[in-house]
């Protein structure tokens, strides 16, 4: 997301004007964080390429240069804020590189990433969480696929965590996967109602989420 919202500015023009490529990227930064603000703002049912294009400063065939149709515009920017959070979530997973840190001080910093980034770009997040689960079959297959790579993420790192002796070991890849499921429901809820206020709040919950799963795994 990060990524995706930066160096959205005019592009020059002539003999000083950026490659092609370059000014290619940057239209579509420029097109992604538009469609953010629109989807954000009417819902995905009742925007347009010709809305998206006008919240860019751009023309609607600029728009259908990179994008087919709006279907493939949302699943461009949810590609693009996935990346970031999974970034997000890894980066801060691995922490300064001074010391190893314990299985929890991980959940905790990798929980803080992803709601830290989240509170950044709730533009963003909204078309996350919320608008690719009316943007058609294709979107949700999309949506299905990022889960459970969160999913895989958590369960490979459970595993060289229970390979050390630091935590007992999750029994199938579906606890990984109730963890997304309750991680992306608390932040929907959090995008739509305000609910809490501060999504940095729901660091604890995830905490336990983690910790509940890794409870039951041990006693079983």
């Amino acid at each position: 997301m990060r990524a995706a919202m930066s160096d959205a500015g005019s592009v020059p023009r002539g003999r000083h004007a950026p490659p092609l490529e370059v000014r290619q990227d940057r239209q579509r930064r420029r097109l992604n964080e538009a469609a953010a603000k629109v989807f954000a703002r009417v819902g995905y049912a009742d925007a347009t390429a010709e809305s998206i294009a006008r919240e860019a400063g751009m023309s609607k065939a600029t728009f259908y240069e990179h994008f087919d149709n709006k279907e493939d515009c949302i699943l461009a920017l949810f590609d693009a804020a996935t990346e970031t959070l999974i970034g997000a979530m890894t980066t801060a997973a691995q922490g300064d590189g001074s010391r190893r840190m314990t299985p929890s001080e991980r959940y905790r910093e990798s929980a803080g990433a992803l709601l830290a980034t989240v509170a950044e770009h709730r533009d963003y997040a909204q078309t996350l969480l919320v608008e690719i689960i009316g943007a058609g079959p294709r979107a949700m297959q999309r949506r299905d696929a990022v889960l459970l790579a969160f999913a895989q993420y958590i369960d490979a790192r459970n595993a060289e965590d229970a390979q050390a002796g630091l935590v007992a070991r999750l029994p199938a890849l579906e606890d990984s996967i109730a963890i997304v499921g309750g991680i992306f429901e608390l932040l929907s809820r959090h995008v739509r109602l305000s609910e809490p206020a501060e999504v940095r709040e729901l660091v604890p919950v995830v905490e336990r989420l983690f910790a509940g799963q890794l409870a039951a795994a041990a006693a079983a």
